[in-house]
């Protein structure tokens, strides 16, 4: 949702309208994810593991019987080959926080952080959060760690209204956009659900303009595992250090050595390779 043709007439009711918006937009994705982690886990032999969080809510039943669940393999030689390019993406800075959610740390903006245009329709981004390892694998092969970027369309007449992209990890050099970060996600460690305010953060620093992209459609990662959601996976792997991928699992301290769900069944879904150009 957007303010627009705003008057001078109306400076005093702006910062109420702008808080009431923030507000309606935190609801919408808590809606769609589980804010609270402490109700679910990782390990996977744990009795809140990802094989038992279907039955641990009837609203998460998704996460068991499912048909569009994701993470999943994406293999190069069962992809469909696309030239349209359907990605635009307009990020701008914008005031953000850091939270610890009990298995991962996000980052929430606040106001307009822009939005990524996808089949007509503008999502604009919601938040951020970092798997380690990598959810989603190409060719069998999983990376270091996987940062996914939750967009929400709140039109009515929208009848998918999530949009994530992700982007996939390797170690090498130091991500700058982390690198910005690190030390106020470090000085989160152990403290779940600490929220701190770190100012204008301009998305657009992650550097997401990869030339090939993967598309498929999927769910949500984590529980209630909501079905419908648009994904888009960068075919471009970036660098990240193995400390900062350790500072991440750290600062959570979950005592699980992942916070990555498990790959889940295709069930004959199609994949899209998309191409604006030569490989990047």
């Amino acid at each position: 949702m957007m303010i627009k043709n705003r008057s001078k007439n109306n400076n005093i009711l702006n910062p109420i309208l702008i808080v009431l918006l923030i507000l309606l937009g935190s609801e919408s994705i808590s809606a769609q994810e589980v804010e609270d982690e402490r109700e679910f886990e990782y390990a996977e032999k744990s009795e809140k593991g990802p094989r038992k969080w279907g039955e641990m809510k009837k609203e998460w039943g998704a996460c068991s019987n499912g048909s569009l669940q994701s993470p999943v393999d994406i293999s190069n030689d069962r992809v469909i080959i696309m030239s349209k390019q359907e990605k635009k993406i307009h990020y701008r800075p914008s005031n953000a926080s850091l939270k610890n959610r009990g298995h991962d740390i996000q980052i929430q903006w606040f106001g307009e952080a822009g939005s990524i245009f996808i089949n007509g329709t503008d999502y604009p981004l919601r938040q951020a959060h970092w798997h380690s390892p990598s959810e989603h694998t190409i060719n069998g092969r999983s990376y270091d760690m996987e940062l996914h970027l939750v967009h929400l369309s709140t039109d009515p007449n929208v009848k998918n209204k999530i949009a994530v992209l992700g982007v996939l990890y390797k170690i090498g050099k130091p991500d700058k956009f982390l690198s910005k970060l690190m030390r106020n996600i470090t000085s989160m460690t152990d403290k779940k659900h600490e929220e701190k305010a770190v100012g204008m953060i301009d998305p657009a620093d992650i550097k997401l303009h990869s030339k090939r992209y993967y598309r498929y459609m999927g769910s949500l990662t984590v529980p209630p595992c909501t079905e419908g959601v648009i994904w888009t996976i960068n075919k471009k792997v970036k660098s990240v250090s193995r400390d900062q991928v350790k500072s991440l699992r750290e600062a959570v301290h979950d005592y699980a050595e992942k916070n990555a769900r498990p790959l889940q069944a295709k069930h004959n879904r199609d994949m899209y390779l998309y191409s604006t150009g030569n490989a990047n």
